[in-house]
């Protein structure tokens, strides 16, 4: 990637901090989903940030603020395209990659970073090449919604909707609508109808959709799921940590697999050509919720912005 200079209206760029790009939950490089983390980011004022992630145009762009740790951890900051949200799974994972590697230079077993969601540590169990995983904050439940409307939004019949689970608002950091489908065919079968998902985020409190099936598409798999962030400018996520901590909540609040405690690989990305795959652990005791998610994070680039 090249240098840029970005000019909006009243804002004009100079050289800016060194940037690097990870691919996280993905098996290889140039699968999973693709970051952008900025180091050296503390001069960047909120509209530069989001001029610069708007420019890029990837799921996130996350911004270290400094390299020196406050309380333990680093201040880190995640934009969209479309606007700054205060969790997501893959920026966390490939931020506190990039932190260990270019900020600390050492091996340390875990980096914290300090998110508007709260603070989020990362542990590295395998060295660079093992996946690394993230513990959640507790889940937050919300409301149970009709499932024939979430098939609408989803493009899809009210028998797609597997009956034996509530459609259900579920938060670890960023809300998430969980939809529970039938079968694999169903996931593949969805198309988002644009005009029904604005009727319907106009009331709920999670705007993303996460649209699960009990099937892999891959060996090793348990689960399939497919992301639809629109309100935050992201069509269709490639592999959203955030969501399958949502998921991970939801089934063990659910007895989905019949336990109250779930280890499982989910499978994502792949109608988009990117495919993810990403590992949940989640234990629920005496309504006390410990969420985990887990993937690989690859190096991919890295350049500096001006």
């Amino acid at each position: 990637m090249g240098s840029k200079k970005i000019e909006t209206e009243n804002m004009e760029m100079t050289e800016r901090p060194t940037f690097y790009l990870t691919d996280v939950f993905g098996e290889r490089k140039y699968s999973g989903n693709t970051l952008a983390t900025f180091v050296d980011a503390g001069e960047l004022s909120d509209q530069e940030m989001q001029a610069i992630a708007r420019e890029l145009n990837l799921s996130e762009t996350t911004f270290v603020l400094s390299r020196q740790a406050r309380d333990g951890g680093y201040d880190v900051r995640i934009f969209t395209p479309a606007s700054e949200v205060d969790f997501a799974g893959h920026p966390t994972l490939g931020t506190a990659f990039i932190i260990r590697k270019h900020v600390i230079k050492r091996n340390v077993p875990i980096v914290t970073l300090n998110l508007k969601a709260g603070r989020v540590p990362v542990s590295f169990h395998d060295g660079d090449e093992g996946p690394l995983w993230m513990k959640q904050i507790p889940p937050v439940f919300g409301s149970v919604l009709p499932g024939a409307s979430l098939a609408g939004v989803l493009g899809l019949n009210p028998a797609d909707i597997d009956p034996r689970w509530p459609v259900e608002e579920v938060s670890t950091g960023l809300p998430h609508i969980i939809v529970p489908l039938v079968g694999l065919d169903a996931l593949r079968r969805i198309k988002v109808d644009a005009g029904a998902y604005e009727t319907l985020i106009r009331t709920t409190w999670a705007k993303a959709v996460l649209a699960f099936c009990p099937e892999g598409r891959s060996a090793g798999e348990g689960m399939s799921v497919r992301v639809f962030p629109i309100c935050y400018g992201i069509p269709e996520d490639p592999a959203t940590g955030s969501g399958n901590g949502c998921l991970a909540a939801y089934l063990v609040r659910n007895r989905v697999l019949g336990e109250t405690s779930v280890e499982v690989t989910v499978g994502q990305g792949h109608e988009m050509g990117r495919p993810s795959r990403l590992f949940l652990r989640a234990l629920e005791r005496e309504g006390a919720y410990e969420i985990h998610v887990g993937g690989r994070v690859l190096p991919v680039a890295e350049g500096r912005w001006s």
